[in-house]
């Protein structure tokens, strides 16, 4: 039993305390149920980002780094020209995952939690992403200053959030790779179907609660992201920027335990 829930029963009669005990009592309630959602909100980020990018980027994948390599050995093996921002694409998540893991290293030398100054640098990426999103108009050039710097912040911001679910996030299911996420999905709904062993079954049950909704939150940020892009071109990046704002004061309201949640 937690204090605050011994502070609450042993001395009920004390008006004052018990006041002081639910109002603590609520903002934990409510920051656990924040950043229970957070992989989710996360995936729905990712989702909105990668198809906004590829239908307004000329076919870029900012989440889906394995798409770009895709779309690269194809275009190197036919003969028809790679464009920059795909070419760039590659080394700059890699660089931007090496520069993540640096600043997380940091953080933890000074015994500070990295999940609150990464989702701050993400929202700073994305709102960057959508400042030259806009700038690039309806007019994409795939080899224009613009277009590379939009698609470099949009594919830096994603490499931040990948680094992000690995290093600050405990047992979160990818939120942006959901090949894993659906065959490990799919093949924990068998074990506990067809599985004999109790434990087995009990952990995959587990698991596929906490897979499932970041499923369908990419699912779901995807299509909602195609939707927004059809009505308002790159504008639409105001989608994932303002749940990038909404996942940071998530974490501001949530408690220091809180931020290693699994």
């Amino acid at each position: 039993m937690s204090v605050r829930s011994q502070l609450y029963i042993v001395r009920p009669r004390a008006t004052g305390q018990v006041v002081r005990a639910a109002r603590l009592l609520g903002p934990s309630v409510d920051s656990s149920l924040g950043m229970k959602m957070l992989p989710s909100m996360l995936s729905m980020i990712a989702g909105t980002v990668d198809v906004i990018s590829f239908l307004g980027l000329g076919g870029l994948f900012a989440a889906h780094i394995t798409g770009n390599l895709i779309l690269i050995a194809a275009h190197i093996v036919s003969g028809t020209g790679v464009s920059r921002v795909h070419l760039l694409s590659v080394p700059v998540f890699i660089a931007v995952l090496g520069v993540t893991r640096l600043l997380v290293a940091g953080l933890e030398a000074t015994g500070h939690a990295s999940l609150r100054p990464l989702l701050l640098l993400q929202l700073l990426l994305l709102t960057g992403f959508l400042a030259f999103g806009v700038a690039v108009g309806p007019s994409v050039s795939e080899n224009g200053v613009i277009t590379i710097l939009a698609g470099m912040l949009g594919v830096s911001a994603m490499a931040v959030q990948n680094a992000m679910v690995v290093m600050s996030l405990k047992d979160s299911p990818s939120t942006a790779v959901m090949t894993t996420n659906i065959t490990r999905f799919v093949m924990d709904v068998g074990e506990v179907l067809l599985g004999n062993d109790r434990d087995k079954v009990a952990e995959a049950s587990r698991r596929a609660r906490h897979t499932f909704p970041a499923i369908i939150g990419f699912a779901g940020g995807a299509g909602l992201g195609a939707a927004c892009f059809v009505a308002a071109g790159l504008w639409s990046l105001m989608l994932p920027t303002t749940l990038a704002l909404l996942a940071f004061a998530i974490s501001l309201a949530a408690g220091n335990d809180d931020q290693r949640h699994a």
